[in-house]
This record gives C-alpha cells, sequence and structure tokens, in this order.
C-alpha cells in the first residue's frame, strides 16, 4: 500500500507541477528525484551518475542536432518561402489552390523538420499571409495548416521517432522507413478531403487559382522545388538502401543544405551562425527532455513499477483493440498537458514490456504511438498546432479548432487501416537494404 501511495504522489506532483507551469524537463525531474528519496533515501541517487552516462552516451541520439541544424538553415534561409511558391505554381490547377500546396508544403517541411511545431511554423509564416489576401476560408485554412503540421513527426526524420528508437533499442533507420508509407497517405487523404470540400463549396477557395499554367512557370516552379527534393531524396534514400546510418545520413544531409541553401538562397556567415544558435537551444531543450525521462525511468525501474505496470495491464485481460482505445485516451489526456516528445518519453519506457504480451511488432507501435500524438497536437484545450498557428493567424483558437476536426477524423481513418492492415508501415522497413 505504501508503494503505491508514493506512486501516486509522485503523479500527482508530476500533473501539479506541469500544471504549475514548471517547463517540462524539470516536472519530470524533480518527481523522478522526490520517488527516488522516498524509496530509497539519500543512497537510492547512487545509481543516477551512472544512468546519466548510459543515457546520454548514445549514438542515436546524435543524429537529433544534426537533423535540427539541417532544417534550420533551410529555414534561415529563406529556401522555404520558395520552395512554398514553387509548390503554388505547379499545384494552383488542383481543387483547394493554396489550401492543397499548404498540406504538400508541410509534408515536404516535415521530411527535413522531423518537428510538428517547427513544421507548422515555418509553413504558416509563409503561407497565412498570402491565403489572407486572397481572401480563402479562415477555418479551412488554419485547420490545413495545423494538421498538416503533424505530419512534421510522422515523416523522416522525425525526433520523436528518434527518441522512441533509443528508448525502445528499435532501429531507428527501419522506424524512419515505416512512417514514410503511413505519412504519404495521410498526406494523400487530407489533399482528398481539401479537393472534395472545395469543389462542394467553391466559395472557400479563390477561382481564378485554376487559371491555365505556362510552360515557363512550370519549370520555374519545378527549379524553386527540385533542392528541397534533392536533399529529402538523397538523405531517405542513403538510410534505405543501407548506405548509411540515419546520424551519418543526417551529417551529409547538413552539410549539402548548407552548399543548396547557398546556391540556391540567401544564405551568409552570419545566417549559418543564427542557425547553429537556435538549434543549440532547441537540442538542448529536447536532450534535457530526454535525459529527464531516463531518469524518471531508473526511478520506477529501481523499485520495479515497470514490472507492476505490465503485470496489471496484463492482468486486465483487455483484448488488442480495447488496449489500443486505452491508449488512445491516455494520449488524448496527455495531449492537453504536453506536447509530444513529453508524451513519449514518459509513456514509452512503460509500455515498451506490455507490447510482447499482445505479440505488437515494436515498430509498428513506433507508428501508432506518433498517430496518437499527432491527435494531441491538434486536440484542445492545449493542443501546441493549434496555439503556433492561431499565433500566426491572429484569429481566435475556435476557428482553428474547428478547421482542424475533418483533418482529426481523418486521422482516425488512418489509424484503423493501420491496425486493421499492419503491413502498411512494416512493408517498407522489411526491403530494406542491410
Amino acid at each position: 500500500m505504501m508503494a503505491h501511495l508514493q506512486i501516486a504522489i509522485t503523479f500527482v506532483l508530476f500533473l501539479g507541477l506541469l500544471g504549475a507551469g514548471m517547463a517540462v524537463p524539470f516536472a519530470i525531474l524533480v518527481p523522478a528525484l522526490v520517488y527516488l528519496f522516498m524509496q530509497g533515501g539519500v543512497a537510492a541517487f547512487s545509481g543516477i551518475g551512472l544512468t546519466s552516462w548510459g543515457s546520454m552516451d548514445s549514438y542515436t541520439l546524435t543524429a537529433i542536432p544534426l537533423f535540427i541544424l539541417m532544417a534550420e538553415c533551410i529555414q534561415a534561409s529563406g529556401l522555404g518561402f520558395r520552395v512554398y511558391g514553387g509548390l503554388a505554381r505547379l499545384f494552383r490547377r488542383m481543387p483547394g489552390g493554396l489550401i492543397q500546396t499548404n498540406i504538400i508544403g508541410c509534408a515536404l517541411f516535415a521530411a527535413v523538420s522531423g518537428s510538428s511545431i517547427a513544421t507548422a511554423a515555418a509553413v504558416g509564416n509563409v503561407a497565412l499571409p498570402q491565403l489572407g489576401a486572397r481572401n480563402y476560408d479562415r477555418k479551412l485554412s488554419t485547420g490545413s495548416l495545423a494538421a498538416g503540421g503533424t505530419l512534421g513527426i510522422l515523416f523522416p526524420p522525425s525526433i520523436a521517432l528518434i527518441v522512441y528508437g533509443t528508448f525502445t533499442e528499435t532501429s531507428v533507420a527501419k522506424l524512419f522507413m515505416a512512417g514514410v508509407a503511413p505519412g504519404v497517405l495521410l498526406t494523400l487523404m487530407f489533399m482528398l478531403y481539401v479537393g472534395i470540400r472545395t469543389m462542394v463549396r467553391p466559395d472557400l477557395v479563390e477561382q481564378q487559382e485554376r487559371g491555365s499554367q505556362r510552360i515557363a512557370w512550370v519549370v520555374r516552379a519545378l527549379c524553386d522545388v527540385l533542392p528541397l527534393g534533392i536533399l529529402i531524396g538523397g538523405v531517405l534514400g542513403a538510410i534505405y538502401a543501407g548506405i548509411a546510418t540515419p546520424t551519418e545520413a543526417a551529417a551529409v544531409g547538413c552539410i549539402a543544405a548548407v552548399v543548396i541553401c547557398r546556391l540556391f538562397a540567401t544564405f551568409t556567415l552570419h545566417t549559418f551562425f543564427a542557425s547553429l544558435k537556435r538549434s543549440t537551444l532547441i537540442v538542448g531543450n529536447i536532450i534535457f527532455i530526454t535525459y529527464s525521462a531516463f531518469i524518471f525511468s531508473y526511478a520506477m525501474s529501481y523499485a520495479g513499477v515497470g514490472e507492476e505496470i505490465t503485470s496489471f495491464i496484463v492482468g486486465l485481460h483487455l483484448t488488442k483493440p480495447e488496449f489500443f482505445l486505452a491508449l488512445l485516451i491516455l494520449y488524448t489526456a496527455l495531449g492537453a498537458l504536453i506536447e509530444s516528445l513529453g508524451m513519449i518519453v514518459i509513456t514509452v519506457p512503460l509500455l515498451a514490456p506490455v507490447l510482447s504480451g499482445y505479440g505488437i511488432d515494436p515498430i509498428w507501435f513506433g507508428i501508432v504511438v506518433v498517430m496518437f500524438i499527432e491527435m494531441g497536437q491538434i486536440t484542445p484545450p492545449i493542443g501546441i498546432n493549434l496555439f503556433v498557428i492561431q499565433s500566426i493567424s491572429k484569429g481566435s483558437i475556435t476557428e482553428v479548432v474547428q478547421g482542424t476536426i475533418p483533418f482529426h477524423l481523418i486521422m482516425f481513418i488512418l489509424l484503423a487501416l493501420l491496425m486493421m492492415f499492419p503491413q502498411i508501415a512494416l512493408w517498407l522497413p522489411t526491403r530494406m537494404i542491410g
């Protein structure tokens, strides 16, 4: 009974610190230290040093700063503006016009940023002024950007998948490839919805977007999009072909990004240093969250909490659908409190031991977890992407929430498809070379 009370105190403290506005890393770390002290006093802290070294001495984690630097260089150079403009010319005749460009732009930027928030912010800053000037429907505009931003943690190089792979000791390269097909499918489903919606309600978009295409415009548009396409294709192709690990591909991608930004955009030494500074701040936050989560995991394992949770869940005799329904409720609730990375580092170490009892493939489960987290990113009241887009659009949060509802339902459809047909995620990883 005392052990259960200590666990309850720990989680109440965790939720209380989050609710009080404490930064996520500290809100994770402080309860972990309190729990260790309750378990074994000062002597329980003796393993923290070894845990700290073992958790941070990770080759896999080195990919995170490299991918973030690659994305920051592209964003700081203004290449994102150029790519969005090229996409707008290529897809202007599709039903939905610039709304389709929002979805495709988010998918492309997701393939270099690995972050939901960064994707929503980068494409939103470029797109919303143009959408507003052309009198596009505000709900559809903001909803497409908030939902499109969630692609950032599904497409490789997803930071969330890197952290998931670190905690579960799963191949990050295979996790990356597992996210490709669901990411492409979700993008196409979003685009199909936008196309049907704007054909039924043509007043939602500017009609002149369907004007004639000039060959010169198409060629120029392809030239604007091609540099980023080559970068994405090179990085992911090297990983898929087994030529490079994700970390090696990220390192080469950083160099290629600098060259591409220098050749095709405005990229000076000052811009590069600014990108390094922003990357350092972002990486510091991510690594601190990850470190805090490892200490939290150590605290839980010190008293055998992981084994107790595993026994408890298995003892409930939940069917696989019931298990996933419970996870949906869990991640929806957490999505109202913390961002995606925090959800992963808190829950995955506790859930991973349960997977074998249900015969669940950890690679497939990683994609399902990311899907749950994507939904949390656009779930009120604290879905982070909602506030990112609202802050850019200067509109009401209600407007953004209403715009995301159809996209939220589409995510449920994809999640159901993943559960019925796991090979959607697993087909590509099983055919990787090397």
